[in-house]
């Protein structure tokens, strides 16, 4: 495809290619990569029990107990990268900041990465790739996030007024700057709205949920019977002990007198009818998607522990899994949610393999709206070739194999740390199924897609 480029006056074409990112293969690289122990904080929504709890205090709980149930020393640890999406104003490095109150010595160098959505994930492959060419032995990645300690913004009109304040000489011009100010003045901009809002479409995540809604002709029914299943199925999990496995308990912040113990997002008892009361939230005329049937504003942290397969073996470790491949995609920004048939078609064609080779899936249900999407597509030959150059479909997305415990909907998503907790959430359960090969996967805020592929013996 040929397209026309303007530029001061100057003329000339380009050739728009596809994407060039290449999946990381693991069997390929120097070294396997594999994951000897992850766990995660509970996640709560934004406002509730993680309120008073900084990114960094949840960091640093799901640090320590990844070192704490690995029984691994701090010293032995090679770096530590996590991911954030919403980088505090005081711990601008934040994986620096909770590395060194999680016990880290001073020598471990740490780093942040942002991908938005998939910023845990990114850490991990950042971790992948450091292992896989040798460069590290053992690596803590992973991610935290804290939504309810987002800040609000001032105005442009009341931060001219701050600093001409602060620069004023006197008493008197100060008084006089100050007859200028106007109450609606203080109106906040909200940055976790600003945060979720793509720059290049102009549209809030939610929003591009409602335009898949359109494309598939999906209903308003279709979505929020896809939310109840999500709650019962996650409900379900909790009642048989299934998420305990992966979570540690926090002490909350800021008097350490509480334990936190589970999520507390899904809803025993989530129906159809308490369903159907809530308004769109987005396109409040004709829209579909509601606070419902999507995922809600979230607060967690998740921390994973990476070695290299031969380091692990010798150490005598048990390996929770190993990470075979990997690989990020790029889709239309206003269809944000396509990203994960995207990454996943990807990955698998370059490493050979059929979707029928996978037993399990977790996708994030960032929207009900996404995930119905991505299953239809998953299984039509017709957008296999328009949009991903294949000539056939990628496979049937089943219902028994996708989120068997529940997805976001219920538990929440707090950005940077959710790609990571499908990962943890994933390895068990192929544990428990003695399942061999997984696939995790999730759209990510401005249009790409990632996918990782787990291996069990």
């Amino acid at each position: 495809m040929i397209a026309t480029i303007i530029y001061k006056e100057l003329f000339f074409t380009v050739e728009k290619k596809g994407p060039t990112m290449k999946a990381w293969i693991g069997k390929t690289q120097k070294n396997r990569v594999v994951i000897v122990a992850g766990v995660r904080t509970p996640f709560a929504k934004a406002g509730t029990k993680l309120k008073g709890c900084s990114a960094v205090h949840l960091g640093v709980s799901a640090v320590r107990e990844v070192m704490a149930r690995a029984e691994w020393l701090c010293e032995n640890v090679d770096e530590v990268v996590l991911g954030n999406a919403g980088t505090p104003v005081d711990a601008a490095n934040i994986s620096r900041v909770v590395a060194l109150r999680a016990g880290f010595p001073e020598a471990t160098p740490a780093y942040t990465v942002h991908r938005n959505c998939a910023s845990a994930m990114e850490a991990i492959a950042q971790g992948c790739l450091k292992i896989g060419a040798g460069l590290a032995e053992t690596m803590v990645v992973g991610g935290t996030e804290s939504m309810s300690n987002m800040p609000l913004i001032f105005g442009e009109e009341m931060k001219e007024l701050f600093a001409t304040l602060t620069f004023s000489k006197s008493q008197v011009e100060k008084l006089e700057k100050l007859t200028h100010f106007r109450p609606q003045w203080l109106k906040p901009v909200v940055s976790i709205m600003e945060g979720l809002t793509d720059p290049i479409s102009g549209m809030n995540m939610g929003e591009t949920a409602e335009i898949l809604a359109r494309d598939f002709h999906l209903t308003r029914q279709m979505q929020d019977t896809f939310a109840v299943k999500s709650h019962q199925k996650t409900i379900e999990a909790q009642k048989i002990g299934k998420l305990k496995e992966e979570i540690a308990p926090i002490v909350l912040e800021p008097d350490y007198k509480e334990m936190f113990e589970s999520d507390n997002g899904p809803r025993d008892g989530q129906s159809m009818a308490s369903l159907a009361k809530l308004k769109p939230f987005f396109d409040r005329e004709n829209g579909t998607v509601t606070a419902g049937n999507a995922c809600p504003i979230t607060d967690g942290a998740v921390a994973l522990l990476l070695m290299s397969e031969e380091k692990a073996k010798a150490e005598g470790r048990e390996i929770l899994g190993t990470i075979a491949g990997f690989t990020f995609s790029g889709c239309e920004p206003k269809r944000m949610g396509m990203g994960p048939i995207y990454s996943s078609a990807s990955l698998l064609d370059e490493m050979g393999m059929d979707f029928s080779e996978v037993g399990l899936v977790e996708l994030n249900e960032a929207f009900a709206a996404q995930v119905l999407a991505n299953q239809m597509a998953w299984n039509s030959d017709k957008y296999a070739q328009e949009k991903l150059g294949r000539k056939k479909a990628l496979g049937e997305l089943r219902d028994d194999i996708l989120n068997v415990n529940g997805g976001a909907i219920a538990l929440g998503h707090p950005v940077g740390a959710t790609g990571g907790r499908l990962v943890i959430t994933l390895l068990n359960e192929m544990k428990r199924r003695k399942v061999a090969k997984g696939l995790a996967t999730l759209c990510i805020g401005g249009g790409q897609g990632a996918a990782f592929l787990l291996e069990r013996n």
